[in-house]
C-alpha cells in the first residue's frame, strides 16, 4: 500500500504479531451468523485458549505476507473470523467443530498451524486428536511401564538366582551320581535316632542285668535243695527200744 494510514499499519502489526506469537490459527466464514451467535462462540473459544478476531481480508493478507504464509491468500474471501490459538489446538478446534455442526452457517476454512497451512479435512482431523492433558497421561503411562518392567526385574532377580543355584545343584548331584535331596552318608532310619542322642557307656558283663532277675539262675537253687532233703514218706520212725521212756 503507498502511504498507508496508521490505523491501518497498526491492524497489520496486529495480525503479523497473532501469526508469530500463537500455535495456531483457524480461518472461518461466519456469513450469514448474528451478533449474539458471535459472541456466544467468542465466549466458547476464549475459555479453551482460543481468540475469535475479525479484520478486513486486505489487511490479513498483508500481515500473511510478511509472516511468510502467502498460501492463506486463497482462504481470504468473504467474511473471515480468524481463531488465533495459544493454548491447546486441538480443544480449540473441537469447540469450532461442535459448533458449526449446530450453526451450519460457521463454515471451517483451514488454518495454520505452527508454519504449516492446513486445508478444512485437516482441520477436522485435528479436532479428532486427544487433547493435551489426555496426550500427557498417555505419554505419562507409556514412560512409567518400562520402569514397572523393570522394577518386576529387579524383584524377580533373588528368585531367579535361588532357582539358578538349585539347578546347578542338582545338576552336580547328577554327575556325581548321588540324589540332589540326599544326606551326604546314607543311614538307617534306626540309626539316626542313635545317632542323635549322645553315647552311652557299654554294658559290663559282670555287673548283673538292670532288665529283672534272671529265671534260670534263680530257678536253679530251688531245684538243688529240693534234691538234697529226703522225701518225707522215707523218715523212720524214731527207735522205741532206745529210748527208755517209751515203756
Amino acid at each position: 500500500m503507498d502511504n498507508p494510514r496508521p490505523e491501518k499499519v497498526a491492524v497489520v502489526d496486529e495480525v503479523r504479531q497473532h501469526f508469530e506469537q500463537t500455535n495456531a490459527a483457524i480461518l472461518t466464514e461466519y456469513r450469514g451468523l448474528k451478533v449474539k451467535d458471535l459472541a456466544g462462540l467468542r465466549r466458547s473459544l476464549r475459555s479453551n485458549g482460543g481468540e475469535y478476531k475479525i479484520y478486513k481480508n486486505t489487511l490479513v493478507r498483508l500481515a500473511a505476507r510478511e509472516s511468510g504464509l502467502d498460501a492463506l491468500e486463497d482462504m481470504l474471501v468473504g467474511p473471515t473470523g480468524i481463531t488465533f490459538i495459544e493454548g491447546d489446538a486441538a480443544t480449540v478446534a473441537k469447540v469450532l467443530r461442535d459448533y458449526s455442526r449446530t450453526n451450519p452457517l460457521l463454515l471451517i476454512k483451514g488454518g495454520v498451524l505452527g508454519q504449516k497451512i492446513i486445508g478444512p479435512q485437516e482441520t477436522t482431523a485435528l479436532a479428532e486428536l486427544p487433547s493435551r492433558e489426555v496426550l500427557l497421561a498417555q505419554m505419562a503411562g507409556a514412560m512409567a511401564a518400562p520402569m514397572q518392567q523393570f522394577a518386576a526385574l529387579l524383584k524377580a532377580l533373588p528368585q531367579n538366582l535361588a532357582y539358578g543355584l538349585a539347578a546347578l545343584r542338582d545338576q552336580k548331584a547328577a554327575e556325581s551320581g548321588e540324589p540332589a535331596d540326599a544326606p551326604a552318608a546314607t543311614e538307617a532310619p534306626g540309626d539316626t535316632a542313635e545317632a542323635s542322642a549322645p553315647d552311652a557307656p557299654a554294658p559290663d558283663a559282670s555287673a548283673p542285668d538292670a532288665s529283672g532277675p534272671d529265671v534260670t539262675d534263680s530257678a536253679a537253687p530251688a531245684a538243688s535243695d529240693s534234691e538234697s532233703a529226703p522225701p518225707a514218706a522215707d523218715t523212720e520212725p524214731p527207735d522205741t527200744e532206745s529210748n527208755p521212756t517209751a515203756e
